[in-house]
């Protein structure tokens, strides 16, 4: 199927620094960027900076922002154990952060116990999307988050991976759930989950995100994923990077 030869494509959601099992340096993002022909991406820090080192992850990806020639977008992070989290998020927020990263698994909470409220406050109140990693079980799931995010419809949350893998089955339901949630699109092969989406008249691919996940994917394959779906050009310019654009407040260039 024939593209526009040219429009924004945005990465949801990468991580930058070392982690446990992957690593990703800034310059080798921006080398696969610019080899895949993906204008821009969403960093989220490492998962040790995510789970405790807070602002020395929000240094990391507000820096390798301004750095980056307008490429790169920083997620804000802050541990909802911390008494002065909603002050680390105005610090992110004022260093150039335009969305915040939750992961309830590195920082041990459950959507729904009300310990990640003031954070999700903060966000609505900044005006930023909200990315929660879904997945893992019994704290990152579908189903709860689109609950949370019934709880604040004027936020927009993306549902990092989707429940990927064994919770795929609940995206579907979770998104119908909440009609301010978004799924993303890693790890999901396009002719099983992302299609349900597509075919579901409650959902649609106005709903869906594309990320890669990096550096826990091979992003070539997943942004292949998204060209080889079969979807209408308009539609694929959405989930490429119109409807993140959008919910971001950016400009779109076709």
């Amino acid at each position: 199927m024939s593209q526009p030869e040219r429009f924004m494509k945005i990465d949801a959601h990468v991580r930058i620094g070392a982690s446990r099992e992957a690593s990703l340096e800034v310059d080798e993002l921006l080398g696969t960027l610019t080899e895949l022909g993906i204008d821009a991406a969403l960093i989220a820090p490492s998962e040790a900076q995510i789970a405790f080192a807070n602002r020395d992850g929000n240094i990391a990806t507000t820096t390798a922002a301004a750095r980056s020639d307008g490429r790169l977008f920083p997620y804000a992070i802050a541990s909802p154990w911390r008494p002065d989290a909603c002050n680390e998020l105005a610090w992110a927020r004022d260093a150039g952060a335009v969305a915040l990263a939750l992961d309830p698994v590195l920082q041990g909470f459950d959507v729904l116990d009300g310990l990640i409220d003031p954070l999700i406050e903060f966000a609505q109140a900044a005006g930023w999307p909200v990315y929660i990693r879904t997945g893992t079980p019994p704290t990152g799931l579908p189903l709860p988050v689109a609950s949370l995010a019934r709880r604040y419809p004027e936020t927009a949350f993306i549902m990092g991976r989707s429940g990927a893998t064994d919770f795929w089955i609940d995206a579907a339901p979770a998104l119908v759930h909440a009609a301010n949630l978004y799924a993303d699109t890693s790890y999901a092969p396009w002719d099983t989950v992302l299609s349900e989406f597509a075919r579901n008249p409650e959902i649609g691919t106005g709903r869906v995100v594309f990320a890669t996940d990096a550096p826990y994917t091979v992003p070539s394959a997943e942004l292949r994923r998204i060209v080889d779906w079969k979807i209408s050009d308009a539609e694929r310019v959405a989930v490429l990077g119109g409807t993140l654009a959008r919910l971001l407040g950016l400009a779109v260039t076709v």
